[in-house]
Order: C-alpha cells, then sequence, then structure tokens
C-alpha cells in the first residue's frame, strides 16, 4: 500500500481550482482591509505594517523553497513510478521545515524587540511576538500544500486557502477590536496578527485531514518494479539542492521591495519633496501594486499548477508533453493578462474611485497596466524553468533584472517630471531583462518552438477591442446616470461592474471570431460562466 492516494488533475483543472480559490481569497481580502483600518486606525494600521513586514521576510526564508522542491520531487518521483520515495520525500521535508520554522519562529519571538527597533516601529513589538508562532504552523502548512501541488491536485490547497483567509479576518477582526478597547492600541494590533495563526492552523488541520483520509491505495498495477530507490541522505539533498536557490531568488525579490522603497524616497528627497510628501507618494505605488496584484494570484496559480506537469514530463523525457505544457501554459497567461491590462487601463480611475484610492494611484495603474503582462510571462517561465531543474538560471536572470532595476529607479526618480512613476520604469526593466533571457534558455534547454509574439497577437486584438467597447461602456452608462440621478458612488460602482461584464463577452466573442480560442481554453471559467455564453458563440469552436 502506498501513501499516495489524490487523483491527479489535469493542468487547467488544477489552475481553474486554485485560481478561483485564489479570487475569492482577494475579494475576502478587499473587504477586511477596510474593516481592520476601521477597528485599529492609520496609526494602527502603521504599526501592524512594520510587523508583518518582518513576519514576510522570514516566512519567505522558511516557505518560499521548500514547498516548491517538494512539488517538483514528488512529481518526478511518481512519473517515473517511485512511489515509496515520493511519501518519503515529503515526509523528510516536513521535518527538515518543521525544524527550521521553529528555529524562526523562537527567533522572531525572542528578538521581537530588537527588530521592530530595527525598523524603526517599537510600537510593533507585541506585534511581532504575537506573530512569530505563525512561522512554525505555515511550515508545516506549506509542505502539505507542495505536496499536493506535486501530485496535481489543487483542491486540497484551495479549499485550504479559503477557509485560511475566512479564519484569519474573523479572528484578527475579533481580537484587534476587543484587545484595543480593553488594553489599547498596541495589543489591538497584537490582537489584529491572532487571525494570521489561527487561519494557518485551520488550513493544516484541512490539509492533514485530506492527507490521511487518502492516505493508503494500492499501487498501479502496471508500475516499475525495477525502480532505483534512492536514500534519505540523497532525498535531503536534492531538496536543499533545489530550494535553496529559490529562496534566495525570492529573498532577493522581496528585498527589491525594501530597495525600492528606499531608493524611492531619497531620491524624492533629492529633488524637493518633504518625508511626508514621499511617504504619501510610496502609498501610490502600494496602492498599484495591490491592484496589479489580483490578476497576478490567477496567473500564480497558473504557474502552480503546471509545475507539476512540467517536471513529470522532463523526468519522463517526454519532450511532446513539454512541448504541449509549455505552448498551453503561455497561451493561458496571454488569454487572462492582456485582457486585464487593457481593462486597468480604460478603467483605472472608476476602478480606485470603487475601491477608495487616490487618483494618482489611478494615474499609475494606467501607465504601469502592461507591466502586469510581463509580470505574468515571467511567472509562467520561471515554473517552467524550476520544472526542468534550471533553478540557478531564475536565481541568475532575476539578480540581472534587480540590478537594472535599481539603476533605472535611481535614474529615472531623480528627473523632476518624472518622479514615483520612475518606479514602473524600473519594473518594466526588472521584468524584461529575465523574460529575454529565460525565453533563450527554454528554447535551447527544451528545444521547444514558441513564439510569444505570435501567440498574442489574436488575443491582444481582442483585448483592445474590447477595451475599446468597455471605455465607450463606461462613459456612455456613467455620463446618462449623471445626468437622470447625480453624482455618486454607487453610479460609478454600477457603470464600471456593467462594462466589465459586457467587455467579458465582447472579449470571448472576438476571440471566438478570430480563431484565438479552443473549446479546452473554456476550462479555466467556471462552469457556470460557460453555460452563459450563449450557444451560437461556442459551437462552432475548435477542440
Amino acid at each position: 500500500m502506498s501513501d499516495i492516494a489524490v487523483e491527479q488533475q489535469s493542468t487547467t483543472k488544477g489552475f481553474a481550482i486554485l485560481s478561483m480559490a485564489g479570487l475569492v481569497v482577494k475579494v475576502l481580502s478587499l473587504f477586511y482591509a477596510p474593516l481592520l483600518r476601521r477597528v485599529l486606525g492609520d496609526a494602527g494600521i502603521g504599526i501592524y505594517s512594520y510587523a508583518y513586514n518582518i513576519y514576510v521576510f522570514l516566512y519567505v526564508i522558511t516557505n518560499s523553497g521548500i514547498p516548491v522542491a517538494i512539488s517538483k520531487n514528488i512529481s518526478e518521483l511518481i512519473a517515473v513510478g517511485n512511489y515509496r520515495d515520493a511519501v518519503r520525500s515529503f515526509k523528510i521535508a516536513r521535518r527538515l521545515l518543521f525544524f527550521i520554522g521553529g528555529v524562526l519562529s523562537l527567533f522572531m519571538f525572542i528578538y521581537a524587540k530588537g527588530l521592530s527597533e530595527f525598523i524603526g516601529s517599537p510600537s510593533s513589538r507585541l506585534a511581532v511576538m504575537s506573530l512569530a508562532p505563525t512561522l512554525l504552523v505555515t511550515s508545516i502548512l506549506s509542505t502539505y500544500r507542495g505536496y499536493f501541488q506535486g501530485r496535481g491536485n489543487m483542491t486540497p490547497t484551495a479549499v485550504s486557502q479559503v477557509f485560511e483567509q475566512i479564519f484569519n479576518i474573523l479572528f484578527s477582526l475579533a481580537f484587534a477590536y476587543y484587545l484595543n478597547l480593553l488594553f489599547g492600541l498596541e495589543a489591538g494590533v497584537a490582537g489584529g496578527t491572532i487571525g494570521t495563526f489561527v487561519g494557518a492552523l485551520v488550513a493544516v488541520c484541512i490539509l492533514i485531514f485530506y492527507y490521511k483520509k487518502n492516505k493508503k491505495i494500492k499501487m498501479p498495477k502496471v508500475g516499475n518494479l525495477n525502480v532505483k530507490r534512492q536514500s534519505s541522505k540523497k532525498l535531503l539533498k536534492n531538496i536543499i539542492a533545489y530550494s535553496l536557490p529559490m529562496t534566495i531568488c525570492i529573498a532577493m525579490q522581496n528585498a527589491g521591495l525594501i530597495i525600492d522603497g528606499k531608493i524611492a524616497k531619497f531620491r524624492l528627497l533629492d529633488i524637493g519633496y518633504n518625508v511626508r510628501t514621499a511617504n504619501i507618494m510610496w502609498g501610490w505605488i502600494y496602492q498599484y501594486t495591490t491592484l496589479i496584484g489580483v490578476p497576478i494570484i490567477i496567473i500564480m496559480s497558473l504557474a502552480a499548477a503546471i509545475l507539476p506537469a512540467i517536471s513529470s514530463a522532463a523526468a519522463l523525457k517526454d519532450r511532446k508533453a513539454l512541448n504541449s505544457n509549455v505552448n498551453y501554459a503561455f497561451k493561458l497567461c496571454f488569454l487572462l493578462s492582456i485582457p486585464s491590462a487593457f481593462g486597468f487601463l480604460v478603467l483605472s480611475e472608476p476602478i480606485c474611485m470603487l475601491l477608495g484610492y487616490s487618483s494618482h494611484a489611478a494615474t499609475l495603474l494606467s501607465i504601469g497596466a502592461f507591466n502586469l503582462i510581463l509580470m505574468s510571462v515571467l511567472q509562467i517561465q520561471t515554473s517552467i524553468l524550476q520544472g526542468i531543474g534550471k533553478i540557478y538560471l531564475v536565481t541568475f536572470y532575476s539578480v540581472l533584472g534587480l540590478l537594472g532595476k535599481i539603476v533605472v529607479n535611481y535614474i529615472f526618480i531623480g528627473i523632476p517630471f518624472i518622479g514615483i512613476k520612475g518606479i514602473l520604469l524600473g519594473n518594466f526593466v526588472c521584468f524584461l531583462i529575465p523574460i529575454i533571457l529565460s525565453a533563450k534558455a527554454i528554447r535551447k534547454s527544451l528545444r521547444v518552438k514558441f513564439n510569444l509574439l505570435r501567440k498574442s497577437k489574436k488575443i491582444f486584438f481582442a483585448s483592445a477591442v474590447m477595451g475599446l467597447v468597455v471605455y465607450l461602456s463606461y462613459y456612455i452608462l456613467h455620463t446618462l446616470s449623471i445626468m437622470v440621478f447625480g453624482r455618486g458612488y454607487l453610479i460609478n460602482a454600477v457603470a464600471t461592474f456593467i462594462s466589465i461584464i459586457v467587455g467579458a463577452f465582447i472579449y470571448l466573442y472576438v476571440l471566438i471570431l478570430t480563431g484565438g480560442i479552443r473549446k479546452r481554453d473554456l476550462n479555466i471559467f467556471p462552469a457556470k460562466v460557460v453555460r452563459m455564453i450563449p450557444k451560437f458563440m461556442i459551437q462552432d469552436l475548435v477542440e
């Protein structure tokens, strides 16, 4: 009997499941953030964000590399019929992460005061201490998610993500409110972090339930009985060898955000802005990044879903499957990222009005909308290179992109009429450099034929038509509504939502007319959405 039990899902289905869960989590976050702000106030949110930055950096060190290594190792071992070592690899990684998570949790708890003072926010000490145990829980959580992703089954991960966020919101708001009321702001901020721990704990319980429920199953009747087993030392070595550069890579990306903030601040001061104004401008960048992050969640889900498929095909040296998976991943990436970019371009102001964001953030969103496409392509390329074991290339290319970003940020933020917008140029360079290098590496390593520009032509055309229709729809609806009912939040909200719905159908219809989509591509959309599409639109679609 084997511990492997979860039925493998297709890349498309796994992506759809993870992306839907990601969207649900993002929507819940949109309700959570303003509520927490009402409980803690602007000062409390500031203290909270400092504490959370410490937690996120240590979380990245703990959980960014090993879970991906688990996913890759399991998918490769299962692909060659080595089921027992696949499970052993998971258990070894679980023990390793439990140890690392425990050590960093103790470090974060014991040195909470020093860490808080180091980032310039001594008031964050209680919140840092409150977040410390979460590192241990999330380290266990991430091993199970890596295990299920390696098996190609995304349902347990998706379910755990949704429940994690629900419990996070409920407990964070409740403890923030009562501790703030009883013991003051610093205690309230610490209370606002308790939900992070509770949510992660609930998610772990859900994944353990899935694991135990499906723990035993018979091996395939036709299996590789002569498969070469690996020692525990070899399995551990593989995990470390794969996860270490990935951890460094992602840690550098987080360090890049810190560097962005520091460069932006002193360059803005150089051209005459005061500290308060520089902080406000950095807040606009935060708002822009938050909005861009919504579709990126879906692309990250796609990247997570294709990693096991790429790893399995690479382990089996199945070039046909590799070619199919790589090309299909890029197509799905473009189908989602390009219309999202056009949507942000034409609806930046209505979206920011809807969410209560600054009009300056709307300007940044319209200017930097197409960075979303580059971010998405890079996510997919990174996942492909991870899948074929080229993780050191990913790290090296990330360093080059980061260096380019630093230079561009320093130069352009210091130009008065560009200012904070220089960050967007820096991001463009940061993404473009590794995209070009990664495309060459993928072609050379896999001998796969793909042309990013050719693949995106029809999607660009459909997205441009959609963007024009959305812009006109919003303008007409909004203008007529103001004439009849006057200005108001609800008027903007209704016009925005109707325009988005109209745009979605126009986009899909133009794609169908131009042959830019096939029937199997519709699997990325929820079944209820597909059923809403008129039959005349999809009846002639090619499989």
